[in-house]
């Protein structure tokens, strides 16, 4: 484990901790603030360790099992799934995330800001929403049902985002069943303002066309190969227009998903590099907007 951090390296380590305490902020935020105080149901698995915790309070009258514990239960066997299958760095980043966001939940008080639902619901999402771009914007997962649609995709090669949409129905239907179908219908706003919000912080499905002059094209173009999957365009004896030094152009396009690994690529094999991205490029043509 430790010869695992030492590879990782300790900038990379405090860039994946630093997004993970501020998505534990805002889920704890939207948890703390709105859902709880006015029983709203998130998405997914924080929605199902609401849930869980609400029917275990009622049945023995003391909140016995809080949201925090609940949610970190239930992400414990999704953390052994991608131990094994998505591999030990997403891992690690997805542990920062969980224990992190429980944490947050646990010892941030509940507010009650306002009694109205639908208030709850919206800013909820808002904050909600934000928390889980603001990871997807680097690079790293809030755990949950995201780690089943990673795996289920790296073995058969496709999308999987209706999964999400089916275990976020069956989490309302519970709600509905348990608490009543007013409930449902707020937690209905919720994931829809969470998914809104979390698609304007990441849109995953941006394109950029990365254009970088370099003096080591060839490592460059390797790890881009190795790590985005993707293919580039090299143009070669470029001439500088002041200096006219020879320089080689490397050209490619890569998603926003992918941006933060490619900054680290030019980070590793050519710093001084110059750079130009252009974004929201139309193309025409094969593109796939996740590499395999």
């Amino acid at each position: 484990m430790i010869e695992l951090f030492r590879r990782i390296g300790r900038e990379k380590l405090t860039e994946k901790f630093t997004a993970a305490v501020v998505y534990g902020l805002l889920s704890s935020i939207a948890m703390n603030f709105f859902f709880q105080p006015g029983h709203v149901y998130a998405s997914g698995v924080s929605g199902l360790a609401q849930i869980i915790s609400v029917l275990i309070q009622n049945a023995v009258g003391h909140n016995v099992f809080p949201v925090s514990i609940s949610l970190y239960v239930l992400n414990l066997p999704l953390l052994v799934l991608a131990w094994f299958q998505l591999g030990k760095r997403f891992t690690i980043y997805t542990i920062f995330t969980v224990t992190l966001s429980s944490i947050a939940i646990h010892f941030i008080p509940i507010v009650t800001l306002t009694h109205d639902p639908i208030i709850n619901a919206i800013f909820g999402g808002v904050f909600m929403g934000l928390g889980v771009g603001y990871v997807f914007r680097n690079n790293i997962s809030s755990g949950g049902t995201d780690i089943v649609s990673l795996t289920i995709r790296r073995h058969t090669g496709r999308n999987v985002g209706v999964l999400s949409t089916v275990f976020n129905a069956v989490v309302i239907v519970i709600a509905g069943i348990c608490f009543g179908p007013v409930y449902m219908f707020y937690s209905l706003i919720t994931i829809f303002i969470s998914g809104r919000v979390t698609d304007a912080v990441f849109d995953k499905q941006k394109k950029m066309q990365v254009t970088i002059v370099t003096e080591h094209p060839d490592d460059i173009k390797q790890a881009i190969y190795e790590k985005l999957h993707r293919g580039v365009t090299m143009i070669r004896n470029a001439e500088g227009g002041y200096t006219h030094q020879r320089k080689t152009v490397v050209i490619t396009v890569i998603t926003g998903y992918e941006y933060h690994d490619f900054r680290d690529i030019i980070k590793d094999n050519d710093p001084q590099a110059f750079v130009t991205v252009a974004q929201n490029v139309r193309i025409i043509g094969h593109f796939e907007d996740e590499a395999n």
